[in-house]
């Protein structure tokens, strides 16, 4: 059984009304999509921007509301969930988030942005917070010393692994990075990719990874999956879908950028 199976998920947004109450229309942000995750996989999700993956992501973490469609994570029902149990799985789901200058609460020390989840989900004393947050730091490639410190101290490949140390903080088993490395330069970026690979050895973690390079997806995804305003048009392995695609918008992703160098 897959770990995460996503059944016609759609997002519907609707543009208002005119002053004669008319509609302006909608918007299907994510329309009608199906999917299957398996555990310890990394499914790329690759498309132009405006194409539906960020909607996707946060829809999947409920960061978002569906408007139809149903989520299933480790066989239990997400649309239907609420209240403590809804918070008991979202430990399970974590996101890493694409700009890593805005993510950061620039008001906190980063002992206070990665033990946050400690705190929110009533988790250990300061004592016990503390170790763990100083092995997050170890894990994602920073000194301890850094929790002493406050995120415009460091660079944005620096901030992207606090963020990453955040993410990890309640041991989850899936997590979604939306566009980690394209706000970062591509040998920043290929640093990040590669912890990111070694992070899943090390945790066991599922990855659905958003991008809009090909060329980053295909060199860290198990299979890839393309969307094109709001639609799935392709899933494949990374084999198949980047010798082979099947359709012409997944061939013109492939040449638009450049390779990856890591």
């Amino acid at each position: 059984m897959p770990l995460l199976s996503v059944r016609s998920l759609t997002k519907i947004y609707s543009h208002g009304q005119t002053a004669f109450g008319a509609s302006r229309g909608e918007l299907r942000a994510v329309d009608d999509v199906s999917l299957d995750i398996e555990a310890g996989e990394t499914l790329g999700l690759v498309g132009e921007s405006g194409s539906g993956k960020s909607t996707l992501g946060r829809l999947i973490l409920r960061l978002i509301e569906p408007t139809s469609g149903t989520i299933t994570y480790d066989g239990c029902d997400l649309v239907a969930m609420s209240g403590s149990d809804l918070r008991a799985a979202r430990k399970e789901l974590q996101i890493i988030f694409q700009d890593p200058f805005g993510s950061l609460d620039p008001r906190f020390r980063v002992i206070d942005v990665v033990t946050e989840p400690f705190i929110i989900h009533e988790k250990f004393g300061a004592e016990e917070r503390r170790r763990r947050a100083a092995e997050l730091m170890r894990a994602v490639g920073l000194d301890e010393s850094a929790l002493n410190r406050y995120p415009h101290e460091f660079s944005g490949g620096q901030r992207q692994r606090i963020g990453i140390a955040r993410a990890l903080a309640l041991r989850p088993q899936f997590i979604v990075a939306d566009e980690p490395v394209s706000a970062l330069d591509v040998s920043v970026g290929a640093q990040i990719v590669n912890l990111l690979q070694r992070l899943q050895r090390e945790f066991g973690l599922t990855y659905l990874f958003i991008s809009h390079s090909m060329p980053v997806v295909r060199y860290l995804a198990t299979r890839i999956a393309v969307m094109q305003r709001g639609k799935l048009v392709e899933v494949g392995s990374t084999e198949q879908i980047t010798t082979s695609p099947r359709q012409e918008y997944t061939r013109s992703l492939l040449a638009a950028t450049p390779e990856l160098r890591a």
